[in-house]
């Protein structure tokens, strides 16, 4: 049973000026009475409640009697994202670990009380405390409005340097982005906080003299939603929609067109899968020769 289903059951109980405690929360819902008071210490700390202790009737009631419950229901899926938002918060064990773990703590209490276990369903990850430490730099200039040097990794994967104003985080597609005006380029871009690999605030100011104008981010800086597609000669023909996941989109005989989003991925597939030939794109053969040469190096100096 979810512990928000007991507070509301106690919020409706002062309602009716029952003056409920812990006892009555631990006998109702069959929980230990400590388990009872964390719920009525979290209507106090987390909600807000006005709660008070009326000692002759052994109960609570509200000191203001226009106090009223913040809407708090919640579907089942989104208990599920709380959940697992709470789980990847409880995976952090870098700087401000105790915050971070105050945070899970707090997810979790809006999630079902029942332990079942998580590890089993959820998908498991590796934080990435670089991100992390970038947002928070990037968090601190939008707010003193100071100027900031990027290194950022560009479409090609190509590392790139400017000096930016940051104005502000957005979310698009299940990635992160920050929203800077770059000097160099004199525009708006927007940037996936994974590819930042170094963000150093200046002490400079900024004061923009133009309104931020996220209509032209969306329309020039929207993040690629449209695959990448390569044409990958096979040994014989494919029978099947996908290769090995990947969805074919053409295919003349032994030429088949293949669509990827991941390049680190794909990348990761043509090593691992039988293949004759990669004709396109050129960028993309570029970067399985380096990767190629790469490992082959390794091995040389191994000998």
């Amino acid at each position: 049973m979810s512990h928000m289903h007991r507070i509301h059951w106690f919020d409706q109980r002062i309602r009716e000026g029952k003056y409920p405690n812990s006892g009555h929360i631990a006998e109702q819902f069959e929980i230990s009475r400590r388990q009872a008071q964390r719920d009525i210490e979290y209507m106090t700390s987390s909600l807000r409640a006005p709660l008070l202790y009326i000692a002759r009737h052994r109960g609570y009631c509200y000191e203001d009697k226009t106090y009223v419950l913040p809407h708090l229901y919640m579907t089942e899926e989104e208990q599920k994202v709380l959940k697992y938002l709470a789980y990847r918060y409880r995976q952090y064990d870098y700087d401000n670990g105790e915050t971070i773990q105050r945070i899970a703590h707090v997810l979790d209490r809006f999630t079902a009380g029942n332990e079942d276990d998580t590890s089993s369903r959820l998908p498991q990850f590796e934080l990435n405390p670089r991100i992390i430490q970038n947002f928070e730099k990037l968090s601190q200039a939008i707010k003193d409005a100071a100027k900031v040097d990027l290194i950022y990794l560009d479409d090609e994967g190509g590392p790139q340097h400017a000096r930016m104003y940051p104005l502000q985080f957005i979310s698009r597609y299940n990635a992160d982005y920050v929203v800077v005006y770059c000097e160099l380029e004199r525009q708006q871009l927007m940037l996936r906080l994974d590819r930042l690999l170094q963000v150093q605030v200046l002490k400079e100011r900024f004061e923009l003299d133009f309104a931020m104008d996220m209509d032209a981010v969306n329309r020039h800086y929207t993040p690629r939603r449209k695959p990448f597609v390569a044409c990958v000669i096979l040994a014989n023909p494919h029978a099947e929609h996908s290769w090995y996941g990947y969805r074919i989109v053409a295919q003349h005989e032994l030429e088949h067109e293949v669509e990827f989003y991941d390049t680190d991925a794909f990348l990761q597939h043509l090593l691992t899968t039988p293949w004759i030939s990669l004709k396109s794109p050129k960028w993309l053969r570029q970067k399985l020769m380096v990767r190629c040469q790469q490992t082959i190096e390794r091995l040389q100096n191994e000998e």
